[in-house]
């Protein structure tokens, strides 16, 4: 049956706390890296390989939770993810080691699969048009000004109140987020014969990813020519090919690689895998200037207060930028603005306070980038997706932050690691920057290949041009 409800701001509240409860375990943990290796007595690598898991997880269930999400209800998804979200989370707080680390790690990213395509999609059910646009810079808010927010907050509440108190907050955070959504009524979309899972797709997909994410966090401790190292690089290559296959003329495929027949799509999720590689920058810088400069995890906090407040104040900026002229220039600018501000990053040369401004100014860049692109990406997505596959088309595009996110940080917390065993941790840091900086560009490139000037000119005032986005949700 078909429903009236419309999309109010307790519902997106909601939405929004929902997206956060990812934030503070994800992007905190990058912070933190100091106080919970000294706190659980474990090493960097399997402290690494522990904070890459949950963006890694999050990524190889994505897709196929958003697919489920459209099938079984997009409510419900959302719930079985906040309540993953709190076992995760209270696995890290009552971890004395290693083993629940990771597990509450992998838990969190299979939370982070279920929250994300599922709350994107009950946005494009229950807003049309300009508020739909609106929602999604609140959805955006709480997703890249999320990582702003508790990259600051994970460093204030580690330095003053210990690093666990961040997973009990993101366990009330998660609670609130179910009880402001109790009364939001469910959407999925109409049942067209028997709903058949990928179990195979996603058997391939997932140690295939898994292998990739160990090549490149454990490749050194493991040697680059060991024979476990070329082992797991070559399960990477072949189940690559194994995975596209399949899934090519699969009819209920895990990835429906047809979504990238349009370009628009295809060019905001292969530039929004690429710009979340960036996310790497902090786990340098964090790192960085914790162990060669001296700063507390607050006061490291306190250096991405820029980033904070700006992305914040730039998404509704980049929501009104995709109304005037369109997707494709607020994006090409955020994106050159972002990898501007990485790059400054970069100059560890820099002695004392001159690089302390260097970096605050280069955060509040990358802030002013991202906080530019984030709708306009956003809404180019959602935008191109079939009306049957919005919580798919989500989760592919959600897949791609979270990948990039995975791979940026594993890949420059390995180029980090790697040169500091060799040379300075001046040197290192750079290296590791500069990682992130080709991501920038990749990502620019992907935006003026792919994305049509036009794309969402003019959506905001009115009802969205595209008549699939006016249909009313299938509801329980």
């Amino acid at each position: 049956m078909e429903t009236s409800y419309k999309g109010n701001d307790k519902m997106l509240t909601g939405i929004v706390f929902g997206v956060l409860t990812f934030w503070l375990f994800a992007q905190s943990m990058v912070n933190v890296v100091p106080a919970v290796q000294k706190d659980l007595g474990i090493s960097l690598g399997t402290l690494n390989v522990a904070i890459s898991l949950t963006a890694l997880f999050s990524g190889m269930f994505i897709v196929a939770a958003g697919g489920i999400a459209d099938k079984v209800g997009r409510k419900k998804i959302t719930y079985l993810g906040l309540i993953l979200s709190v076992i995760g989370s209270l696995c890290l707080v009552i971890t004395t080691g290693s083993f629940l680390l990771i597990i509450g790690r992998v838990i969190q990213g299979i939370s982070a699969a279920c929250i994300m395509p599922a709350t994107i999609a009950l946005v494009k059910a229950y807003y049309e048009g300009a508020e739909r646009q609106r929602a999604l810079s609140y959805w955006s808010i709480g997703s890249w000004g999320g990582s702003g927010v508790c990259s600051f907050a994970g460093g204030l509440i580690a330095t003053y109140m210990g690093w666990r108190w961040i997973f009990i907050i993101s366990i009330i955070i998660a609670l609130l987020a179910m009880w402001l959504m109790k009364n939001v009524p469910e959407s999925k979309v109409e049942a067209s014969g028997k709903f058949r899972f990928d179990y195979g797709g996603l058997a391939v997909f997932a140690i295939t990813m898994l292998a990739l994410n160990l090549v490149i966090t454990r490749g050194e401790d493991f040697g680059w020519t060991s024979t476990r190292t070329l082992v797991l690089a070559a399960v990477t290559l072949i189940g690559l090919i194994v995975f596209v296959k399949m899934e090519k003329n699969k009819e209920h495929a895990l990835i429906d690689f047809g979504l990238f027949k349009n370009k628009p799509y295809a060019g905001a999720t292969v530039s929004n895998f690429l710009l979340n590689a960036i996310a790497g920058t902090l786990v340098v810088a964090n790192t960085y200037v914790q162990v060669a400069r001296g700063f507390t995890a607050f006061q490291s906090g306190m250096l991405s207060l820029g980033y904070l407040v700006v992305v914040l104040a730039m998404i509704r900026v980049g929501e009104k930028i995709l109304q005037k002229v369109g997707a494709k220039s607020p994006m090409v600018w955020g994106s050159i603005i972002t990898t501007v501000g990485v790059g400054m990053m970069g100059l560890t040369f820099l002695q004392g306070f001159a690089y302390t401004v260097i970096v605050f100014i280069g955060f509040a860049l990358f802030g002013l980038g991202l906080g530019i692109y984030a709708t306009p990406s956003t809404d180019t997505a959602v935008s191109n997706a079939p009306e049957n596959k919005v919580g798919e088309a989500s989760g592919l595009y959600k897949m791609a932050s979270s990948l990039g996110g995975s791979f940026g940080v594993a890949i420059s917390a390995a180029i980090y690691a790697g040169i500091a065993s060799v040379s300075s941790i001046d040197a290192a840091a750079t290296g590791g920057i500069i990682t992130n900086v080709i991501f920038g560009v990749l990502s620019l490139f992907a935006i003026i290949a792919m994305v049509p000037g036009d794309a969402g000119k003019g959506k905001g005032k009115g009802k969205a041009k595209n008549p699939t986005l006016t249909r009313k949700p299938v509801t329980e």
